[in-house]
């Protein structure tokens, strides 16, 4: 009689992406254990118009930037991240031209003021 297969059970992850400002994505995935980001993503038939330019996405494993090649682990989170469509130095500059007056930053103190 030959021993019996162990067949270890699939692992969680969540898959979340935006398409659009304002609009988020998220799903829960069922994933063999030892699948890569790649391999997680192929399965999620709502993810399925994005996988054209697969090679070109920026994705991520909690917040960190991570390549398709990465073992995924249970209860991972991938993030895939659009591109930016300002630089985030210009539109802090449009928002000051707006509001009209300085923004201030809490990890800088105003000028001319001492700490003391």
């Amino acid at each position: 009689m030959a021993p019996a297969e162990v067949v270890a059970p699939n692992i969680a992850v969540e898959l979340v992406w935006s398409p659009r400002a304002g609009e988020v994505h998220q799903r829960q995935l069922l994933v063999a254990p030892g699948s890569s980001v790649e391999q997680a993503l192929r399965t999620c038939v709502d993810f399925a118009p994005q996988l054209v330019q697969l090679a070109e996405l920026r994705v991520g494993v909690w917040g960190r930037i991570k390549p398709l090649t990465t073992v995924l682990r249970e209860n991972d989170r991938i993030e895939i991240y659009r591109p930016l469509t300002v630089d985030p130095k210009e539109a802090r500059r449009q928002r000051y031209k707006a509001r009209g007056q300085r923004i201030v930053s809490r990890h800088r103190p105003l000028a001319g003021k001492s700490s003391a």
